[in-house]
């Protein structure tokens, strides 16, 4: 899942990528308003942190309302030193839907963000499931007919990319921009060869049909055959 940290305070901005990075999260960051809005309006994001203050040509607040303008409906973590009722009520009101006071916890964002890829309908559990498979996004295991599978962190970011979007078809392209960072060396067969590591995982391994489906021009989709 990819991550968009727009934040001008390089340690707070680096404390967050560090930590959402150990998480398995693919994540982006923008220091200024001009080229955060430009990321959130040209790329493909799960969940954006906008600090309040910012600077360039405006502020967080109104980051959120150009996004949500252009009919971008990705949830927003909005961070701010402000912490009185009214300041909350702007931030929701400007689109936001969430809203951390600085100081925070790096726990507390985390909580945060993961409740905020919780919300759509299709996601509303800890346990994600696609038949047999399950996987576990708080503990980070995964298993199917009950047994264990060990996974690298970016094969866990990876299934749970297509788990959340199971039954769909993914091209290449949407799959790097949502699960590898922007500035990330990805080869030409990069999608490829993590979709060979997950098949020798929770496929080969098992009685049960294959999950992992390739639609050659198009590209692959998590699911049982229909």
């Amino acid at each position: 899942m990819r991550i968009l940290v727009i934040e001008d305070e390089h340690k707070i901005a680096g404390a967050i990528k560090r930590g959402l990075s150990q998480e398995n999260y693919a994540v982006d960051v923008e220091y200024d308003s001009d080229s955060g809005l430009g990321a959130a309006l040209n790329e493909s994001y799960d969940v954006m942190i906008i600090d309040r203050l910012l600077p360039g040509s405006m502020e967080g607040l109104a980051i959120c309302r150009e996004i949500r303008k252009n009919k971008i409906h990705t949830p927003i973590l909005l961070l701010t030193a402000k912490d009185q009722i009214r300041d909350r009520v702007d931030g929701l009101n400007a689109g936001a839907d969430d809203y951390l006071v600085k100081p925070f916890s790096f726990e507390e964002l985390l909580a945060r963000v993961r409740a905020l890829m919780r919300r759509p309908a299709v996601t509303q559990n800890i346990i994600l499931k696609v038949g047999n498979l399950s996987l576990d996004t708080i503990n980070y295991q995964v298993k199917r007919d009950g047994k264990l599978i060990a996974l690298s962190s970016k094969e866990f970011a990876l299934l749970e990319y297509l788990i959340r979007n199971s039954g769909r078809v993914l091209s290449k392209d949407t799959i790097i921009a949502h699960v590898w960072d922007f500035d990330a060396d990805i080869l030409p067969n990069t999608v490829e060869v993590y979709m060979g590591y997950l098949r020798n995982k929770i496929d080969k391994p098992f009685k049960s049909p294959p999950l992992i489906q390739t639609l050659r021009g198009f590209g692959y989709r998590l699911g049982t055959k229909d």
